[in-house]
């Protein structure tokens, strides 16, 4: 039994906040972002928007793409850092809008590698001959997570969200995966705020040691990658889409380089989104298959890393 993506979707907040935006707001220009980071634009979700919203507009597309209604889904998986609510899930609440009653349902919070993650498990319960058909979301409203006086941080992120649908399959379609976490590194990048009592404990807001965050996932996601590849007895040079985590650009081109892959096989979507957290793999997967860049036969390399820390990396037949 294999697991193959059949269908793909993404939402993007109609609001789009620029660098010149910002640049009336903060300390910052729209030359100092887009040199440290290549982001030049963020869509920023509007007020009463939440992720099962956005998470919704992604899933039907992504539905309707595979040919598929919602009774017909066996596992809903949705991937956030920012859920609607304490609890329930946001799944059980996109479940309800979806009209999909009856199906399991539940988050992965694994920050930005959230989508690797929750697509690996719908892999996993696939395989086993639990389900036969998934829906994996990255939804996210980060904007809600963000000082905006901190300019260190507030011109990185951005909301939206992406959505697959998998199948049980005859052919393989995820050739591999590979999931990683070091709790270690856990300061570099968090919110290290909580509720308690009504009240909110420590900060809401992200905090981010840059640097050590640069040189940690670059190291990574060159390891996960030869990870991956090695278990599905490949070569980089095989690799025909590279989609890692949007985070930075240049994080995206020092990747690329350990791979030796030019940027002309790398998807970016990092200078028009930002950092959309869970949601920046699938949106960028939906834009390649959509402008049809992505095609039957190629090899696509996913992979994600963010705060925890998390890493992980999965590999496409497509």
């Amino acid at each position: 039994m294999h697991a193959r993506i059949v269908g793909t979707g993404a939402c993007l907040p109609e609001r789009v906040v620029t660098n010149e935006d910002l640049q009336a707001t903060i300390d910052t220009t729209d030359e100092w972002i887009v040199a440290r980071t290549g982001i030049r634009q963020r869509h920023i979700a509007a007020d009463g928007q939440y992720a099962s919203d956005l998470a919704l507009s992604a899933s039907r597309r992504a539905l309707e793409a595979a040919g598929i209604t919602p009774a017909e889904l066996d596992l809903i998986i949705v991937a956030t850092t920012t859920p609607d609510m304490t609890f329930p899930g946001t799944a059980c609440i996109l479940q309800e809008k979806l009209g999909a009653n009856g199906c399991a349902a539940f988050d992965v919070q694994a920050v930005c590698s959230g989508f690797v993650y929750a697509l690996t498990t719908a892999d996993m319960f696939i395989r086993a001959g639990q389900v036969k058909t998934v829906l994996v979301v990255g939804t996210e409203v980060f904007s809600r997570l963000l000082d905006w006086t901190d300019r260190s941080t507030c011109v990185l992120f951005g909301d939206g969200a992406g959505a697959v649908v998998v199948r049980a399959a005859d052919r393989p379609g995820i050739l591999a995966s590979r999931l990683h976490a070091d709790g270690s590194l856990v300061d570099i990048l968090s919110v290290p705020g909580s509720v308690c009592g009504g009240a909110i404990v420590g900060s809401p807001f992200v905090k981010m040691d840059g640097g050590a965050v640069f040189k940690a996932a670059v190291r990574v996601l060159a390891e996960v990658a030869e990870e991956v590849l090695e278990a599905a007895k490949l070569r980089s040079s095989d690799v025909n889409w590279l989609i890692p985590h949007q985070a930075n650009v240049r994080i995206l081109e020092a990747t690329a380089k350990r791979l030796g892959l030019g940027m002309d096989r790398v998807v970016s979507t990092v200078a028009r989104h930002g950092n959309t957290s869970a949601a920046s793999i699938p949106l960028a997967l939906d834009e390649a298959v959509r402008d049809g860049r992505i095609r039957s036969g190629q090899h696509v390399l996913l992979e994600g890393v963010g705060g925890g820390f998390t890493w992980g990396a999965v590999l496409l037949r497509w």
